[in-house]
Parts: C-alpha cells; structure tokens; sequence
C-alpha cells in the first residue's frame, strides 16, 4: 500500500471514530430514580382496600414519556396492579407522587412494586423493591385539634402571615395531612380540596411524612402575597388560585392508612390586597 493510500485509509477511520462519538454524545443516558419512598414514612407496608404512597426524584435527561407502577406476587397469586401516567411527558425532572389505588379483592402477602421510566429515546429504567400488602380493619377517621388559629372574620394585609396549628392523632396510622386556604366564593367542598388536583385552594401545608405514625403535631404558615405555595413540591400562586381581595377560610384535613378522612371546622378570614 502506497503513502498516500495509507493516509486516505487513516483518515477515513478517524472519521468513523469521531463519527460515532459524536453520535454517542448526542444519545441521553437512561433517566435516573432516586429517592424512593414506598409507603407510608417508607414503611413498605400498604393496606387492602386503602392505597400505596410512592415517591421518587427522576432526573431524564431524553425527557420523560411515561412512567409506569407495577405490582405483583412473584409467584401464587394472579393478582397484579398497573398503573401508568402521561402527565409528565417533556419534563426533565420531577418529583413523583402518587398513591396507587389498593383493591378490596386483593390477597394478603409480600408483593414486588416495579417503577418504570420511560424517555422519549426510548431509554428506560426500572427499580424494584418488596413491598407487604396487608389486610386492616380501621373505620376510626383522625382526631383534629385545633390549638392556635386567627380570631373569626380577622383582616390580613399583603405581606402578613397566616398561621393556624394544632395536633392529629389517629388509633392505627396517619397517612395524609393538608392544611389550605380557601377563597370562599368559589364553594369548593371540603372533600375536593386537595394538596395534589384541587388548583384553586392555595396550599399552606402538605405532607405524609410522620415521625410518629399515630400522632404529630403541625404548625402552617403562608405569607399573603407570596409567590409559591408550601406544597410537598411548592406549586406557584396563579391562575385559579392567585391571591384576590375578599373572604377566605381555613381548612385542616387528615386522613388514615385506611383513607378515613377527618376535616376541621372552618377559620374564616379576610384578606384585603
């Protein structure tokens, strides 16, 4: 082989080479879970007839096409739960939280719960963890008790806090707690008001975390005007909910493991922009 063909050979593979890195720089890598939380405190115990907390960061650099929850026995049982969800399609990264429905008819036993992301490359990436599905008899809603709360009617200007606290118990296990405020026109009932699909309340606190599962103290803050709410993942004050003049109230929900739910009576206040 003569120099010059030599040379042509040479650079016709240096092309090949940077030719595919540069198409392997443009491939994203497999999204990423991180952080998850199966269960209640991360107890990996769900209850039949009640449902499974899931929580978990995802990081898709290919951008998310669907994520899917998956539940089943390894082996003895034809029982299987699937779930999939679209509604964070496009996004890069989220926090993911759901509570996944647990049928009346499903058998007691240790089950696998298989979470899956999918990119819009196509890429995928599966965690599978053990989770007990048990059965509990719990028709017992939590105990509110209110211990500080703005006096009935009393006017709030831009910039001052709102505060309401007090104490949850329950005679098995709390799994929810949601404190909002309520713009009163809009006669949302107190069963529609939700720290996840309700857009028109303005959340002042939302959590499932508990140190102690059958009793916790709360204390819910927000500053009227303020941009984002104190969400589990603060959501922004607009739309539906902005901030407007006029009568407002506070509403305190909690449910159980088993989703008996107990509601506070309501903190009526005024607001004045």
């Amino acid at each position: 082989m003569n120099t010059r063909v030599f040379l042509i050979v040479i650079a016709f593979a240096a092309g090949l080479f940077f030719t595919s890195c540069e198409k392997d720089d443009d491939v994203a890598p497999k999204p990423i879970i991180n952080n998850l939380e199966l269960g209640i405190g991360n107890s990996h115990v769900a209850y039949i007839g009640a449902d499974l907390h899931i929580e978990a960061e995802i990081v898709a650099e290919g951008k998310i096409d669907k994520i899917t929850v998956e539940i089943h026995q390894e082996e003895g049982s034809t029982d299987e739960i699937v779930v999939g969800y679209d509604e964070f399609a496009g996004l890069k990264n989220t926090t993911f939280h759901k509570h996944v429905d647990i049928p009346a008819t499903t058998v007691a036993g240790t089950y696998h719960c298989h979470i899956t992301v999918t990119d819009m490359d196509g890429n995928s990436t599966t965690v599978e963890e053990e989770v007990s599905i048990e059965a509990m008899v719990d028709d017992k809603a939590p105990v509110i008790t209110i211990s500080s709360s703005p006096e009935n009617g009393k006017n709030f200007a831009n910039g001052e806090t709102i505060s309401i606290s007090g104490s949850i118990t329950d005679n098995i296990s709390l799994a929810g707690l949601v404190v909002a405020l309520v713009y009163e026109t809009d006669n949302i009932a107190d069963t529609d008001v939700s720290g996840i699909t309700n857009t028109k309340a303005i959340v002042m606190l939302h959590t499932h975390d508990f140190e102690d599962p059958d009793e916790t103290d709360f204390s819910a803050i927000i500053k009227v005007g303020a941009v984002n709410d104190n969400n589990m993942t603060p959501v922004a004050i607009q739309g539906d909910n902005a901030w407007k003049s006029g009568n407002y109230y506070i509403l305190v929900k909690s449910k159980d493991a088993m989703g008996n739910w107990a509601f506070s009576n309501h903190y009526p206040i005024v607001i004045n922009l």
